[in-house]
């Protein structure tokens, strides 16, 4: 599972390249064989050929130890998919999920703290916050789903699933899930750890060659593993021929954000988190813990 994944992640950059050169009237790699198809390989292959220097200041052994690290948290996640010959899903997987996501915020950290550099420091201090802000919704927003399906299996969720979709009846959750996953990632609106046009990349700005490849991959594979939840949460059974095109639907609705969408500002992202989130998502949780009952 681990090697699809990865190869996955290849395949996901080269359509986000792609989607981007689209919206914004170009036409994206095209050049590494028939259309752009061996662009991400080719990509790879400069990245861990470059040197990987380590910045004078720098405590060495955590700097260059801690983008592994982020990529092992990145496929320890994918251990809760509940495959469909082999069902190594357990009753609090999705609990285990949640776990996983939430140490993912300590290897940016400690990759930021540890490079010694000014911006790397500014950029996981950005994390640090907005992680602490978006997380306690994020979790209650979980336990309306826990409530509702009265599991917190992942087989659970597809067995409940076989006949209507949670989508219909959790759609404000849907919403409210599919924001915080944003938050969660990173990604566009939400990017302020690798603020690009004031930070120069934030948290990873010393890193280059493989550790760099390294943080981009568990970046990229946290976005799929995103869409996979989203999909098994509220559209449908794993099942269904078109899982796998309901996932990269998700995954390319999060590409078009980032196509689409200026960043958020900071204090509104603080704003929105302890003020809109946090007071919806209590009177959520009561709602459907009632209904369930």
């Amino acid at each position: 599972m681990s090697l699809f994944s990865l190869i996955s992640v290849a395949f996901l950059t080269l359509l986000e390249r792609k989607v981007l050169g689209f919206v914004q009237l170009r036409k994206g790699p095209n050049k590494s064989g028939m259309v752009g198809i061996f662009q991400p390989f080719s990509d790879a292959i400069k990245l861990y050929t470059k040197e990987f220097f380590i910045p004078l200041k720098s405590n060495d052994y955590p700097y260059w130890v801690t983008p592994l690290i982020a990529l092992g948290i990145s496929l320890s996640a994918w251990v809760v998919y509940p495959y469909f010959y082999l069902l190594s899903s357990w009753k609090l997987s999705v609990m285990y999920m949640f776990c996983v996501l939430s140490v993912g915020v300590y290897s940016i950290m400690v990759s930021g703290w540890f490079s010694n550099s000014s911006y790397s420091i500014l950029g996981c201090m950005r994390v640090l916050a907005q992680s602490i802000s978006y997380e306690v919704s994020f979790f209650f927003l979980v336990l309306c789903l826990l409530y509702f399906s009265e599991s917190a299996s992942m087989l659970e969720f597809l067995v409940f699933q076989q006949f209507t979709w949670f989508l219909t009846f959790l759609f404000p959750i849907f919403l409210m899930l599919l924001v915080s996953f944003l938050a969660e990632l990173n990604r566009t609106p939400f990017d302020f750890s690798e603020g690009e046009s004031e930070l120069v990349s934030g948290f990873n700005v010393e890193y280059g060659g493989s550790g760099f490849a390294f943080i981009f991959l568990s970046e990229y594979l946290s976005i799929l593993f995103s869409s996979v939840v989203l999909a098994l949460f509220f559209l449908g059974s794993l099942t269904e021929y078109l899982f796998y095109f309901k996932m990269g639907v998700v995954s390319v609705f999060i590409i078009i954000i980032r196509g689409t969408l200026p960043r958020y500002r900071y204090d509104k992202l603080m704003s929105m988190c302890w003020k809109t989130y946090l007071t919806v998502v209590l009177f959520l949780m009561l709602f459907y813990s009632i209904i369930s009952l």
